[in-house]
């Protein structure tokens, strides 16, 4: 049987929980936080998300095959930008990097903003299959 009120109750909390997470990862570089701790906090919300509404209904909301396709390419995105980061810095090949920005603006850091929002996506998946693994040994 299903909880109306909780279902309403998640239905309109689920959206603060992930824009709180998309704020850590955002201001992860000028703050506590980051892209493993946003991830973390957007991975509980798919995960009760699922507890909720049920993996029937949630299985065709969060498709497997779209969420591996997101971490496949934040993998091969966060590869890419790494090793580009440590060929272009350590080798003094002085090759275009992003700008620093004003200290203490979201677009400071160089490459940082990018690296946390793929570092998220990873963990948020990351989590969410965790859960549905041990859930009901699926994936």
């Amino acid at each position: 049987m299903k909880d109306n009120i909780l279902n309403e109750v998640v239905k309109y909390l689920i959206p603060f929980i992930q824009i709180f997470g998309i704020y850590v990862i955002f201001h992860g570089h000028l703050s506590p936080g980051g892209g493993f701790a946003g991830g973390t906090i957007i991975g509980v919300s798919f995960i009760l998300y699922r507890i909720v509404f049920g993996k029937e209904y949630t299985r065709k909301k969060l498709n497997f095959n779209k969420l591996l396709r997101f971490m496949t390419m934040g993998v091969f995105l966060y590869g890419v930008l790494k090793g580009y980061i440590f060929i272009s810095g350590g080798n003094d090949l002085h090759l275009p990097l992003p700008p620093l920005g004003t200290p203490g603006d979201i677009l400071s850091g160089g490459f940082l903003l990018p690296l946390n929002i793929i570092v998220g996506i990873i963990v948020a998946v990351t989590m969410y299959f965790f859960y549905c693994l041990f859930d009901e040994g699926e994936i």
